[in-house]
């Protein structure tokens, strides 16, 4: 657990340094319809095309993020003496409501969007968490 706290800082401070560098992606084409398809799942976005990467920082910080509360939503269960099925599927709903809950904070923003492909790295995030959780000594 002590390495999922120091990559994610390693990745805060790297965001950190990188923000001002990125600049504005060549291709509009898929932005545009991933629009097209974040309306259907997610409701409208006013209008506005919205720049998002399958392969950002913040794509690694979904997925350390949804490891770490994975792993310590597990190790809460199993403390409270949770069998092991129980636990990792619990650890799973609470992995999965911190995330879906993160991104419907971000479509009620008017600077952020709701991000299907933030769900994702979640969801590999929360994959990664219960191999590492199911193969713990119990």
């Amino acid at each position: 657990m002590t390495l999922l706290v120091g990559a994610y800082l390693v990745v805060n401070l790297v965001y950190a340094q990188m923000a001002e560098v990125r600049g504005p992606p060549t291709s509009h084409l898929l932005p545009r319809a991933y629009n097209l398809a974040q309306f259907a799942v997610a409701g409208p976005t006013l209008g506005s095309v919205v720049e998002d990467s399958w392969f950002g920082v913040d794509k690694v910080k979904h997925f350390f993020m949804s490891a770490f509360i994975e792993s310590v939503s597990y190790s809460a269960l199993q403390a409270a003496r949770v069998n092991h099925r129980s636990a990792l599927a619990g650890a799973i709903g609470v992995t999965a409501a911190f995330g879906v809950g993160r991104e419907i904070h971000d479509s009620r923003n008017p600077k952020n969007h709701f991000s299907i492909k933030d769900l994702t790295w979640d969801a590999i995030g929360a994959g990664a968490g219960v191999v590492l959780s199911s193969h713990t000594i119990r």
